[in-house]
């Protein structure tokens, strides 16, 4: 099976790192239309993720029907709970995370932000992250509940405990489906598919890559960590151009390809395309160079004959599977 790109865009209001409930802006939304013009040229098809305070704005709304009526992107759901309503909970950093949250809670907040993006634009998202990657099981069965077919919260490799977020470092690496009670286990037949953000490394051998920089005790007192990365042996990277360099980008890709990867999942935020809105783009300079990257992973994606899909696409490459199962379980009853 040829694999897919998916670009999946947390697309979200300007103010990074602030939990407040009003008083946020969306103005690094008017950029999203020089990104699709770039994605348009390679026949890209993004999925924007977008939070409430995006989907209220009508200005935004009237760029995104625009975009859809061309049938350029998809559109998924983003749930920042601090300032999506229902306001039930302290809103501190700890509760930046949705899977700090009461069920009875979470369920509200994404159902509001579901209901909006449906009214507004037309269009039932079937796809979810959770802010800040704050996912648990909780926030897995509220999407299960309303509806959402695939998640993109995991990051495999990475450790938000000490953000009060989940431990992904020994996530599969993978797409799985999954049942809300454990949301990091693979379960087939499962209700959900999760579709993680490639994280992996520069070298090949990643299990035992994830094995070294699970040292934590140890690695942490001898700064292990710093000198295996500058030693050039343990080098972790995100198919993110806000956090890699596009060299290491396309190794990592290779990488994940050469392992039977059936997709690519590169992320980013839309704040980044406005500089100083997000700390990974301070100047206009560096917005070029970040533009630069995306588009150096576009045309290995075009090279390397991957097919560029929205998210949602990858439920229709698990449909063979399914109904061989669904085969077999008959056969056996028979």
């Amino acid at each position: 099976m040829t694999a897919r790109l998916f670009i999946t865009i947390d697309t979200e209001e300007d103010d990074w790192g602030k939990y407040r409930s009003s008083g946020f802006s969306v103005e690094n939304i008017g950029q999203i239309s020089r990104l699709q013009a770039l994605f348009d040229r390679y026949c890209a098809i993004p999925t924007y993720l977008l939070t409430y305070p995006v989907v209220t704005s009508e200005d935004s709304r009237r760029l995104f029907r625009e975009i859809l009526d061309r049938n350029r992107c998809e559109i998924g759901a983003h749930c920042h709970p601090w300032n999506t309503p229902p306001f039930e909970e302290e809103i501190n950093e700890r509760h930046s995370m949705l899977c700090n949250l009461p069920y009875s809670t979470v369920v509200k907040k994404i159902a509001v932000l579901r209901n909006e993006i449906t009214q507004s634009l037309g269009v039932v998202p079937n796809c979810f992250r959770a802010g800040r990657w704050g996912f648990g099981s909780n926030v897995a069965a509220a999407i299960q509940e309303l509806g959402f077919r695939v998640d993109t919260s995991v990051t495999p490799f990475i450790d938000w405990t000490p953000y009060a977020g989940p431990d992904c470092r020994a996530a599969p690496f993978g797409s799985y489906q999954f049942s809300p009670l454990s949301v990091q286990s693979i379960a087939p037949g499962g209700p959900l598919l999760e579709v993680p953000a490639t994280i992996g490394f520069l070298q090949k051998n990643f299990e035992l890559c994830r094995r070294v920089i699970g040292w934590r005790g140890l690695a942490s007192r001898m700064h292990v960590g710093g000198f295996l990365e500058r030693a050039g042996m343990v080098n972790l990277r995100w198919l993110s151009p806000e956090l890699s360099t596009g060299k290491d980008m396309i190794t990592l890709a290779r990488n994940c390809l050469q392992r039977g990867a059936s997709y690519l999942n590169m992320t980013f935020h839309s704040t980044t395309l406005l500089p100083g809105k997000s700390p990974y783009v301070r100047t206009q300079a560096a917005l070029d160079i970040f533009l630069a990257k995306v588009e150096m992973v576009l045309n290995f994606a075009t090279t390397e004959g991957l097919i560029f899909s929205p998210l949602s696409q990858a439920l229709e490459d698990l449909r063979p599977s399914l109904q061989a199962s669904a085969g077999s379980a008959a056969a056996a009853v028979g």
